[in-house]
């Protein structure tokens, strides 16, 4: 349980000013200069000790990230930040909360960590249809620059620091991190090839980290107060305090921020007033955002809300976006739907995911209306397997990932539909 005191994002509802001068009196921008003091490394050193993982789904350690950056970079090659504010993941919503009422955070966040790099330049890449939130980052950064926080002796540094805005064009693949390099660069959002990996050479070539906007909007409350608190948050390598997206069909829907590792009944039933109809209507839970396989009921109740906890029960933490269906939801359909979502996003550079989200979208349909035979029921499943894992970066995986999570717990309902559609010697001749 996470107490008022404890938390980072003070200003997560906005019922204050998202502006500087409301910003700090909440705490933002207080002797950043001293944080930066203490040298670059040992700030990575701090970020390392603190435990913190990446907050953008893939959980990796944030600190040993920053470390792969080069230690004397040239002006030839200088080195970049680059903040992923590209949040497209169905059911995903928390970056935005942090945008457009707590910006001031993740710009300070921007300095210290693009210090701690030796990085010239952050560039925060911001989904296109985050028009409200662009304007208030925008203005943000502008009074940043205007308070001489940013740009020539940042905040008084000595440390000269640029942070720069840009606007996507409404594409879920530019949220991969090589893909988001190339959209910045002036060319299609496609995922490159790895390695070279951004560390070695990313934006122009150079050595770049990308982070996701609450990875780095946490690490100056981190320095503030101290590794050894963010670590005392959550289990062991699941530590520090996490927002939280629940949607679905819980009575209050919320962004919220709390420990990690607290139980998946306690989360809900303290922030949501529990599941619409009590626990005993509760069907399925994503726990990850739409990428991740969904966990059914009976499973989800005590699960740890982080990301060994997730792992344990065959899903994953991801965004930690929580999306909770109740006995009403139409299983099948609900993951057709996403289906269509992966396959409409797909930028079509690798043949497993151009072809094969198609093909599993239209077999899913079909799954949808029973219109199927049993026998397809494993040939999809085999098929997710030739798609899992055999493309360039992840969207192949966040598309078979769903289907499988539905195979694999909700079989019987999708063989109910094909037996009521053509009776049961549909099913014999599949066994």
């Amino acid at each position: 349980m996470l107490h008022d005191k404890d938390r980072i994002f003070t200003n997560l509802y906005g019922y204050q000013d998202f502006g500087l001068k409301a910003a700090q009196k909440r705490g933002d921008w207080d002797k950043t200069a001293a944080l930066m003091k203490v040298g670059q490394d040992a700030i990575i050193e701090e970020v390392k000790a603190s435990g913190l993982r990446g907050r953008g789904g893939a959980g990796f350690p944030t600190g040993m990230k920053w470390s792969f950056m080069p230690k004397a970079p040239t002006p030839e090659r200088p080195n970049f930040l680059v903040i992923n504010a590209d949040e497209s993941e169905p059911g995903s919503c928390k970056d935005r909360e942090i945008i457009r009422h707590d910006p001031h955070k993740l710009v300070e966040g921007a300095l210290i960590a693009g210090f701690a790099m030796r990085a010239r330049a952050a560039y925060i890449y911001i989904r296109g249809e985050y028009i409200f939130e662009a304007k208030v980052l925008e203005k943000a950064v502008a009074e940043a620059y205007a308070a001489g926080l940013l740009g020539k002796n940042a905040a008084k540094s000595g440390y000269d620091f640029d942070v720069f805005v840009h606007r996507g064009a409404g594409a879920y693949i530019c949220g991969e991190e090589t893909a988001m390099i190339e959209s910045l660069e002036g060319k299609k959002g496609q995922p490159r090839l790895k390695p070279p990996f951004p560390a070695g050479a990313g934006l122009y070539g150079c050595p770049t980290t990308v982070n996701n906007v609450e990875s780095i909007a946490v690490v100056p409350t981190i320095l503030r107060r101290g590794a050894a608190w963010f670590k005392s948050f959550g289990r062991e390598n699941n530590h520090g305090t996490k927002l939280f997206q629940i949607s679905g069909h819980v009575e209050k829907p919320c962004v919220v921020e709390e420990s990690m590792s607290i139980p998946f009944r306690e989360l809900i039933e303290k922030h949501c007033g529990g599941v619409r109809g009590g626990w005993d209507n509760l069907l399925a839970v994503i726990p990850g955002g739409s990428s991740v396989p969904l966990v059914p009921a009976a499973m989800m109740m005590d699960v740890p809300m982080d990301f060994d906890g997730c792992k344990e029960v065959g899903s994953g933490l991801g965004t930690a976006a929580v999306i909770v269906m109740d006995k009403s939801t139409d299983i099948v359909r609900a993951i057709s739907r996403l289906s269509y979502f992966y396959k409409h996003e797909s930028c079509g550079q690798c043949t497993p995911c151009r072809e094969g989200t198609g093909w599993m979208w239209r077999v899913m349909e079909r799954m949808r209306t029973g219109d199927a035979a049993a026998s397809e029921i494993d040939m999809l499943y085999e098929v997710t397997k030739q798609v899992e894992g055999h493309t360039i970066c992840a969207l192949g995986d966040a598309a078979a990932w769903p289907i499988q999570g539905l195979i694999k717990h909700f079989r019987p309902e999708m063989e109910r539909r094909i037996a009521e559609k053509h009776g049961d010697n549909m099913l014999e001749a599949a066994e």
